[in-house]
């Protein structure tokens, strides 16, 4: 699938910044299954200073400067992405998941890299009642791939999605109380519910393409930015992604831009500014527009 991937953010504050610096994740990555073919950020103002890296990850980041005084500030960004349906090993698959803990099978294709998913991290603390949520999905040699979906099977049943539910900075224990949450909330659940089993997963944002009802046009900005989790599988490359919110796996209606142990690793735009300003809003809009496919 071909889209056209549109994201504007847009910060307004109550009196000048003076000085505004940040960084965005907002390019998707290219990889196996997905090819990007464009991709432009503008920003209003103009920044000072914009300066392309790649971080730890193997993610796209950009950090800005705008350096004169503003009372609005305006980052938009448009790729054009061509996604294709993943494919898995299925001895991969139905490897059982106690061997798939990097911490104990460093030495399997890709373990050393996992490491680092299977450890605890800010915004996927191990709360209490986690492990033991975790482990009726997770039963004595369970294919990983089996023990995976039906954890994510679970999590779509248990917890209802309600954006008031939680903020932000909302942690998993709060989710874990109030049985309700968003795509982040749910990922970070996850994430906390495989790696207290000594599993490796990692937190992926991106986009996901929205379908609308049979007979009704798609809504132009409906799309929003989205966010699932990927589980280490050993013997091969392939990281299992599954989401929860919407109880499926990852496909091709699915653009990755980063992923980190957490949000707080991919977060689309964050920065600090310096200014007097007491009040600011953020708007935030999102279109994942398909586009046709190019003839071969």
């Amino acid at each position: 699938m071909r889209y056209l991937v549109s994201h504007s953010t847009a910060y307004t504050y109550s009196s000048a910044v003076h000085d505004s610096r940040g960084l965005y994740h907002l390019r998707p990555r290219s990889l196996p299954w997905q090819e990007v073919t464009s991709h432009v950020v503008h920003a209003d103002p103009l920044p000072a200073d914009v300066n392309g890296d790649v971080d730890l990850y193997g993610n796209t980041v950009t950090y800005f400067q705008v350096a004169r005084a503003h009372k609005q500030l305006v980052i938009e960004a448009k790729t054009e992405v061509t996604v294709f349906p993943p494919r898995y090993d299925e001895d991969s698959l139905s490897t059982p998941w106690e061997l798939a803990r990097p911490l104990e099978n460093p030495d399997a294709a890709g373990g050393w890299a996992a490491v680092e998913f299977a450890l605890e991290s800010p915004r996927a603390a191990h709360a209490e009642g986690v492990t033991e949520y975790a482990a009726a999905s997770l039963t004595p040699g369970r294919p990983i791939g089996e023990a995976v979906t039906d954890l994510m099977h679970r999590i779509h049943a248990d917890f209802d999605y309600d954006s008031t539910a939680t903020t932000v900075t909302s942690t998993v224990a709060d989710v874990l109380r109030k049985r309700a949450g968003v795509c982040q909330d749910f990922a970070h659940l996850a994430l906390a519910c495989l790696r207290s089993h000594g599993l490796a997963a990692r937190y992926v944002s991106g986009y996901l393409a929205t379908q609308p009802p049979p007979g009704r046009d798609r809504v132009i900005g409906a799309d929003a930015s989205h966010a699932w989790v990927a589980v280490w599988m050993p013997g091969s490359a392939d990281w299992l992604a599954v989401d929860p919110t919407n109880d499926q796996w990852a496909g091709e209606r699915y653009v990755t831009v980063a992923w980190g142990r957490d949000y707080g690793d991919v977060s689309p735009v964050k920065g600090i500014i310096f200014t007097k300003a007491k009040k600011s809003t953020l708007r935030v809009a999102v279109d994942v527009a398909p586009l046709p496919e190019i003839p071969s």
